[in-house]
């Protein structure tokens, strides 16, 4: 009777454990084939679709794939060999470092596209004078002659016109931009010349000015406002860049303007309530 009754209890157990089968987890059935002697096949690797089993459980069944291979003689759990990008040669990210840390030193007004020199604050007679000077060498990799001063205002409006307007303007003519030629940036006077003894200080006097006279090319060429505005596609490019001006700086003068801006662009970040006045 006893053992009648464990032979019972034994065949329950079994009953009770016959459901997993019937459960939502995938079970790996291998491709007929696959995997024999735990070699695994050359350009061939499993990938697996749903499959139903009897009684309404999902499996997963292999089928064969052409796009990822593994190693001769790998295992069946050896990762599989996949395309990478190349690593770059260590002289390139060695050369790639170098140049920003070049940047970072030389750097001004708290931007890497602005090349100079800090220079002391600038006192001068009449209202003349600089806060927080500095020389300028390049802005966006245009060098400026002359290293003019002026306050860091100015020197980002500088970068801004050169970035959006005279880069463009120039695109790949005579191999692009090389550098800018500067007439002029601070000086103590006013308006009309002579020295700064009256309320018409020049922007020149505050370091707030800049004019550029000319746009050295790469191939040496160099475009000037003086022989070249209103000549053809040159001039075109320069009254592009004048208008570009308008914007950045509040006040542009070029030829237009007078007789004292026939040659030079003058611009300026003095700010008028009517807005940026550009002639």
């Amino acid at each position: 009777m006893r053992l009648i009754t464990l032979a019972l209890l034994l065949a329950g157990t079994a009953a009770a454990a016959e459901p997993l089968s019937n459960t939502l987890r995938p079970a790996m059935r291998p491709v007929d084939g696959m995997f024999d002697d735990g070699d695994v096949p050359e350009h061939e690797t499993p990938a697996f679709r749903p499959v139903l089993r009897p009684g309404g459980s999902i499996a997963v069944q292999a089928e064969a794939a052409t796009q990822v291979t593994a190693p001769a003689g790998a295992t069946a759990l050896a990762p599989l060999v996949t395309d990478r990008p190349a690593l770059r040669p260590a002289v390139i990210t060695q050369r790639a470092v170098q140049q920003q840390q070049e940047l970072a030193r030389g750097q001004i007004c708290g931007d890497p596209a602005i090349q100079g020199e800090e220079i002391a604050d600038i006192n001068g007679p009449g209202g003349c004078g600089v806060t927080g000077a500095v020389k300028v060498k390049s802005v966006a990799g245009v060098r400026l002659t002359s290293q003019p001063t002026m306050d860091c205002n100015t020197a980002k409006a500088l970068r801004r016109w050169v970035t959006d307007g005279i880069i463009p303007a120039v695109g790949d003519t005579g191999g692009g931009v090389a550098s800018l030629r500067v007439v002029g940036s601070y000086t103590c006077r006013n308006r009309v010349g002579g020295s700064a003894t009256n309320n018409k200080l020049s922007e020149h006097g505050r370091g707030r000015a800049v004019d550029i006279g000319g746009i050295q090319l790469k191939s040496g060429r160099e475009l000037t406002v003086l022989t070249d505005w209103n000549k053809g596609s040159a001039g075109q490019q320069l009254k592009q860049m004048w208008q570009a001006a308008c914007g950045p700086f509040g006040t542009v003068l070029g030829p237009a303007a007078n007789a004292a801006h026939r040659d030079h662009f003058h611009v300026d970040t003095a700010r008028y309530r009517s807005g940026s006045y550009c002639r």
